[in-house]
């Protein structure tokens, strides 16, 4: 894999470590940071036949995996849940002994209890719902062992206060599009990883994020070219017009 942003030697052999330090996040986080992550064809789908995994690529899943890894929590929305098949996290957050709980926000509660998300994890899924969800849909997923929690809203800074309150700063959202587009919305959308896949898929498939129109500028923090794909990393500054001087950005309609 070769390192195209910012300049430097290629990964080398120990792909695996060599990935942990390109996308390892900012130390010392005292509040959720939040990093999505998605791949799309060059022509915008975000899934071929109602599924992301047609786009996917050895590259592409090599860092799906470390982003896990690095990640206290990650975060989706049900309908992701429900068409991927998600089940938990296979293998230990980087410094802790279990992998990250999947954080899945519905407000219905309309998940399988019996799916795989519950049954095929070694730790418990945190539903994040509202007490307008159906009780015994409620009932049933605690049931199955998920982590409950019932919150007055849905909205952004909502769910992050809550994943605050447990600790998990290193936030991993995987999805799907509407989850993104409120958190963009919302103005809290810190890093994008984005996987482009080389191909054309044309048809009716959706967009990254869907919602409201935002406009945030954020800056290309790392380039990885793979023949199976191009993965991009984009940071958000902290103050739109503070893009550090070496990243290649376009400044010329910051204050129009």
């Amino acid at each position: 894999m070769r390192r195209l942003w910012p300049p430097g030697p290629d990964l080398g052999d120990d792909l695996d470590a060599a990935l942990l330090r390109h996308y390892a996040y900012p130390d010392g986080l005292s509040a959720p940071r939040v990093r999505v992550n998605f791949v799309a064809s060059l022509d915008g789908a975000v899934s071929v036949d109602g599924l992301s995994g047609g786009l996917g690529s050895a590259a592409d899943k090599a860092v799906f995996g470390v982003l896990r890894r690095l990640a206290d929590v990650v975060l989706v929305g049900a309908g992701t849940v429900r068409a991927e098949g998600y089940r938990g996290a296979r293998r230990p957050t980087v410094g802790r002994a279990l992998p990250p709980p999947i954080a899945v926000v519905t407000g219905s509660a309309g998940l399988d209890p019996g799916a795989r998300l519950f049954t095929d994890t070694a730790v418990a899924p945190i539903v994040l719902t509202t007490a307008g969800a159906p009780g015994e849909r409620r009932d049933a997923l605690r049931a199955a062992g998920a982590d409950v929690v019932e919150l007055p809203d849905l909205a952004p800074p909502t769910l992050l206060a809550e994943l605050g309150r447990r600790g998990l700063h290193r936030v991993l959202c995987e999805g799907g599009p509407a989850l993104h587009g409120a958190l963009a919305a919302a103005d809290a959308v810190d890093e994008l990883c984005l996987t482009l896949s080389p191909t054309l898929v044309g048809g009716d498939a959706g967009r990254i994020a869907t919602g409201p129109s935002t406009m945030r500028p954020m800056y290309l923090a790392g380039a990885l070219l793979d023949p199976g794909a191009l993965l991009l990393h984009y940071v958000r500054p902290d103050d739109s017009d503070d893009f550090p001087d070496d990243v290649p950005i376009d400044r010329s309609g910051d204050t129009a």
